[in-house]
C-alpha cells in the first residue's frame, strides 16, 4: 500500500491520516485528479473569519488583540480575538475546530467594516503555511503617503493629464471642508488632481495645494454693509471680519479664527446616529415632578449604620422598577407593528464613560433588593469604563435611567433610547424653604430635601395622561421607601 499511495502522499508533503488516506485512494483509483504540489486544492477550502456583528448599532469595529497565533489549533468557542464595538471591548470566540492559517487584519486596524474578512482557518492537517487568500479579498493596504513638496511637481506632472477633468468632465466636486480651504486662501482646485472616492477633491488635497504653494496668505474678508454704488467698491468698510473660519495648516502656527477637526471614534459616531434619529423619529413629550426625599435620605442612613451602602440612586432604580411593575403597558417598546408589552422589567443606567455615554442593564430590577441592585450598578459600571461589558449586558433593555445630580444639574430633559419608550432625566437635590402647619395648626418654615424628575416618553406608547399617572406613582413609590420593601 505504501508504493501504491507514494505520489499522492508526497503531494500532500507526506502526512498520513485519515482524510488524506482517502484523498490518494481516490486519486488512484481515478476518481479524481491532481497535479504535483498543487493536490492540496483538493481538501476542504479555508473557512474565512468575518468581522462581526457584536452589538445592534455596530457598523464598524477596531481589531484590539489577536488571542491566538497563526499556526496555532483553534476550538469552537475559544476566544480568537478581542474587538472594540461602539459600546465594549468584546472577545470573539471562533466558531469553527481548526487552524488559524492567516490574519488578515493586524492588531490595533480601526474602523473595519461588518462583514469584511479578519482571518483563515484550514482543517487540522491541512499545511496552514501554504493557505490560498481568496483573490476578492486581500489585507487592507496600507494608507497613502503625502508627497513631499519638492516631490509634488513631478507628481502633478506624471498625473497632468487627470488634472484636465474640469474641462473634459465638468466642475470639480469639492468636499465641504475644501470649498472652505480654497475659498479662503482663493485657490483654484484645477492644479491637483482630486484623491477621494469618486473624484471629490478633499480637504488633504486642499492642504497639499497649500504646503506646495507655500501659501501664508490670510484669509478673504467680506464687508458687513453692502454696496450700493459701483464707485463705492473701491472704499474699505469701516469694520470687517472674516466670512468664515478657515482650517489650520499642519506645520504652521495656528491663526486666529482657524480650526481643528477632530476624528469622531466609533462610539461618538454611534451615538450621534442614535440620537439623531431618535429625536427625528419618535415623538417625544416631556413632564417633570417634584420629589421628596427625606425619607430615602433617613432609610440611608440608618443602613449605613449596618454597613449596607447604597445610594439614592439605587432607591430611584428600584422606585423606577415597582412603578413600572405597577403599570406594565409602560414597559414597552415600540416596534414596525406597533407597542410590545415586555414581560421582564430590564433598567438601563447611563453611565458616563472616557468613550461616550454607555447604558448596562440591571436585569429583572423589581424582583431585586436594594443592596443587590447598588452591587449589580457598582460591577456594570467599573466594566462600562474599563470597556470590558459583555453585549447581554448593554443590549436591551426596556427602560433608562439617567442621573445628572452629580454633576449640579438641576432639571433636564433627556432622550429616548429607542426602541424603549421611556427614560427618567433625575436632577440634583436640594434644600427647599417651605411653609408647614403643625398638628395644632400653627404656621412654620421648615426646609425639606427635593428633587425634580422628568420623564421623556413616546407618545405613541405613552401617552400624557399614563405619563403623568407614572410619575406619581413613582413619586409616592420614592417618598415612602417602606413601599419599595413590600416587592
Amino acid at each position: 500500500m505504501a508504493a501504491s499511495y507514494l505520489g499522492p502522499l508526497r503531494a500532500l508533503g507526506g502526512r498520513v491520516s485519515p482524510r488524506n488516506l482517502a484523498i490518494a485512494a481516490a486519486a488512484r483509483s481515478g476518481r479524481c485528479r491532481y497535479l504535483g504540489t498543487s493536490f492540496r486544492l483538493l481538501g476542504v477550502a479555508p473557512q474565512q473569519v468575518l468581522m462581526p456583528a457584536l452589538s445592534p448599532t455596530m457598523e464598524r469595529g477596531n481589531i484590539v488583540k489577536w488571542l491566538k497565533k497563526e499556526g496555532e489549533t483553534v476550538r469552537a468557542g475559544e476566544a480568537l480575538c478581542e474587538i472594540k464595538t461602539d459600546k465594549a471591548i468584546v472577545t470573539f470566540d471562533s466558531n469553527e475546530d481548526g487552524v488559524l492559517a492567516k490574519i488578515m487584519v493586524e492588531e490595533g486596524t480601526k474602523d473595519v467594516s461588518l462583514g469584511s474578512l479578519i482571518a483563515l482557518l484550514v482543517a487540522e492537517g491541512e499545511d496552514w503555511n501554504q493557505v490560498e487568500i481568496p483573490s476578492q479579498v486581500r489585507p487592507p493596504s496600507p494608507a497613502p503617503t503625502v508627497p513631499a513638496p519638492k516631490e509634488l511637481a513631478a507628481v502633478l506632472a506624471s498625473t497632468s493629464d487627470r488634472v484636465q477633468h474640469s474641462a473634459g468632465r465638468g466642475e470639480v466636486r469639492l468636499s465641504p471642508a475644501a470649498r472652505h480651504i480654497l475659498q479662503m486662501h482663493g485657490i483654484e482646485p484645477g492644479s491637483t488632481p482630486p484623491t477621494g472616492p469618486r473624484g471629490i477633491f478633499t480637504k488633504e488635497d486642499a492642504l497639499n495645494m497649500l504646503r506646495h504653494k507655500g501659501s501664508t496668505s490670510a484669509p478673504r474678508v467680506a464687508a458687513t454693509v453692502p454696496v450700493k454704488a459701483p464707485q463705492a467698491a473701491s472704499s474699505a468698510p469701516s469694520h470687517t471680519r472674516p466670512s468664515t473660519s478657515t482650517v489650520s495648516i499642519p506645520g504652521q502656527p495656528m491663526a486666529s479664527g482657524t480650526f481643528t477637526e477632530i476624528p469622531a471614534s466609533t462610539v461618538r459616531r454611534v451615538i450621534a446616529q442614535r440620537l439623531t434619529e431618535s429625536k427625528s423619529t419618535v415623538p417625544h413629550s416631556y413632564a417633570s415632578i417634584d420629589c421628596n426625599i427625606e425619607q430615602v435620605l433617613k432609610t440611608k442612613k440608618q443602613l449605613a449604620i449596618d454597613d449596607i451602602k447604597v445610594s439614592v440612586n439605587d432607591f430611584i432604580i428600584k422606585a423606577a422598577a415597582i412603578t413600572l411593575k405597577q403599570m406594565p403597558d409602560v414597559n414597552s417598546t415600540w416596534s414596525s407593528g406597533g407597542p410590545r408589552q415586555l414581560s421582564s422589567i430590564d433598567i438601563s443606567v447611563a453611565v458616563a464613560t472616557d468613550h461616550g455615554l454607555v447604558t448596562p442593564i440591571i436585569q429583572d430590577a423589581a424582583s431585586k433588593g436594594i443592596e443587590e441592585i447598588s452591587t449589580t450598578i457598582k460591577v456594570l459600571a467599573k466594566k462600562a469604563k474599563a470597556g470590558k461589558l459583555l453585549p447581554e449586558e448593554y443590549q436591551g433593555g426596556s427602560f433608562s435611567i439617567s442621573n445628572l445630580g452629580m454633576f449640579g444639574i438641576n432639571e433636564f430633559s433627556a432622550v429616548i433610547n429607542p426602541p424603549q419608550a421611556c427614560i427618567l432625566a433625575i436632577g440634583q437635590l436640594r434644600r427647599d424653604l417651605t411653609a408647614s402647619v403643625d398638628d395644632e395648626g400653627n404656621p412654620s418654615l421648615c426646609q425639606r430635601d427635593m428633587m425634580i424628575v422628568t420623564l421623556s416618553s413616546d407618545s405613541r406608547v405613552v401617552d400624557d395622561e399614563r405619563a403623568s399617572q407614572f410619575l406619581e406613582n413613582f413619586r409616592l413609590n420614592l417618598e415612602n421607601p417602606y413601599r419599595l420593601a413590600l416587592h
